[in-house]
């Protein structure tokens, strides 16, 4: 098992770098631990709804790892493997007025949804990070739901939330984040390319309580959190389902 902030299971063979039962050799210099930042906007007269920040910063999360500036000889790069060779640790903090605009002048990327708005940073050292974000509100992040979300066109991957945990909006936007990129390490090439051609579509629903269990056992990535904030360590929080992953082809973009 290896773990995230949380932890997971990617399959060991897609996962970059080292898993947390190795450690450094007598000599090696302990690396420091890596953080990724994901700033949601969360203005006082519009805030997103709950399921729109969700997906969208799942998105983002997926966005960022098929970015050139974090592959190969990307400027991103270094920080953003140092951070997946560790725990793939994420924190979502909120911002609005000028503290967003201040965030956002920052080398980051923003993925929008229908209305919330994310912005992800490349990965920072855990106790190394921008005043600008260093300032910014983490607990308590909570959103609303202006309405139901609909079921998902069939062929959509799915992230599966636990349907008997209780999270804030910020911690499970974490999740998802963690989900969407166990998915994305489990994946073929081929099926990475496919999905990001189609615009990386994917749904957040909270799962039949009848059908959890089954979920957590079908072999899919599962997202356990590791307890360092809302839950119990080890708690099951996320399943990614990903046609690919069930031997199914994802449904071209239109």
């Amino acid at each position: 098992m290896t773990r995230t902030e949380t932890a997971g299971e990617p399959g060991e063979q897609s996962r970059p770098g080292r898993a947390d039962d190795q450690q450094p050799s007598a000599g090696e210099e302990t690396p420091p631990e890596y953080v990724l930042p994901l700033v949601v906007r969360v203005e006082k007269t519009a805030p997103p709804g709950r399921t729109d920040a969700l997906e969208t910063a799942a998105r983002a999360v997926l966005v960022l790892l098929s970015d050139e500036r974090a592959v190969g000889a990307g400027e991103w790069a270094r920080a953003v493997h140092d951070w997946q060779d560790s725990r793939i640790r994420k924190v979502v903090r909120r911002a609005r007025g000028a503290e967003w605009r201040r965030a956002a002048a920052l080398p980051g990327i923003t993925v929008t949804g229908r209305e919330a708005e994310v912005r992800l940073f490349p990965p920072v050292p855990l106790d190394g990070w921008p005043k600008e974000l260093a300032r910014l509100q983490v607990s308590g992040t909570e959103l609303d739901e202006p309405q139901a979300p609909a079921e998902p066109a069939d062929g959509t991957p799915v992230l599966w939330l636990n349907p008997e945990l209780e999270m804030s909006a910020g911690k499970a936007m974490a999740q998802v984040g963690h989900g969407a990129q166990l998915a994305w390490w489990a994946l073929s090439a081929a099926d990475r390319d496919a999905w990001c051609a189609a615009g990386f579509p994917l749904a957040v629903r909270t799962a039949e309580p009848s059908a959890w269990a089954a979920s957590t056992g079908s072999g899919l990535p599962v997202v356990r959190d590791a307890g360092f904030t809302e839950i119990a360590p080890g708690s099951c929080t996320v399943v990614a389902d990903h046609p690919a992953l069930r031997g199914a082809a994802l449904p071209s973009a239109r």
